[in-house]
């Protein structure tokens, strides 16, 4: 009897193991235990890394810029200017694909449908978009990045201003740099930011580390992408805000 229950605990381990494994690694539903804050997201960035003529698709685009939106709220005053301009660039994108959503199915086919029709909003809103992922998207590598070489640096202000600096910086004027310095000052640290991604709970690092270079990556890739795009099609813009 011993030996029979030993032997279907054991085996219940494995098949909760492999579950996990799958889980993670095939894409599917993360399980209650390794689940973060990114697993509550609305959705996922395209993945458009394998095939360099891939085109974003609008809507999943605009979800999960929508998730970005949710995530950094989480992390406190800093990003809230960034947040607001998310916030209202994604409507204006998401108030013209509903339009003509079968024409505007893909990101770059709207733009330039758009740009060709005279009407630059959508053109100057998903290049503010595009900035503001930018932004976010170099912030996340830099923790991963300063993980990777074990350092594991509690304060990630300085993290922040560098992000901001590469990527914002160059379009705004003194007042907007100055009240970006102030808010930086405001940046959790690691042990709080790796608690809220992970859903408030502790010794999780390893499962939201997983999904940040996942949920990093697919972003990186489509800003990217959308960079490529607007200096091919001379979209881009350089006025200071």
């Amino acid at each position: 009897m011993y030996r029979y229950c030993y032997c279907n605990f054991i085996e219940g381990n494995k098949i909760k193991k492999q579950h996990n494994k799958m889980s993670v690694s095939n894409g599917g539903l993360p399980s209650e235990e390794s689940a973060t804050l990114f697993s509550t997201l609305p959705g996922q960035f395209p993945n458009v890394a394998e095939d360099r003529e891939q085109k974003i698709k609008t809507r999943e685009f605009l979800d999960a810029s929508s998730g970005v939106v949710i995530l950094v709220e989480k992390f406190g005053k800093v990003f809230a200017p960034v947040i607001y301009d998310m916030n209202g660039n994604i409507r204006k994108i998401s108030g013209k694909y509903e339009e003509d959503k079968e024409n505007y199915e893909f990101v770059e086919d709207m733009v330039l449908k758009k740009r060709d029709a005279g009407d630059l909003v959508v053109v100057d809103a998903l290049q503010w978009l595009r900035r503001a992922l930018h932004f976010i998207t170099r912030f996340f590598q830099s923790i991963i990045d300063d993980t990777d070489n074990n350092y594991n640096v509690q304060d990630l202000s300085p993290f922040v201003k560098n992000a901001y600096k590469e990527t914002l910086e160059r379009y705004h004027g003194w007042l907007g740099s100055q009240l970006f310095n102030i808010l930086s000052r405001f940046t959790p640290n690691r042990q709080h930011l790796f608690y809220t991604l992970a859903l408030e709970k502790h010794n999780k690092e390893e499962h939201v580390l997983r999904d940040l270079r996942m949920f990093t990556q697919r972003m990186s890739t489509c800003v990217q992408k959308l960079v490529d795009f607007y200096q091919l099609h001379d979209l881009e813009t350089n006025d200071r805000v």
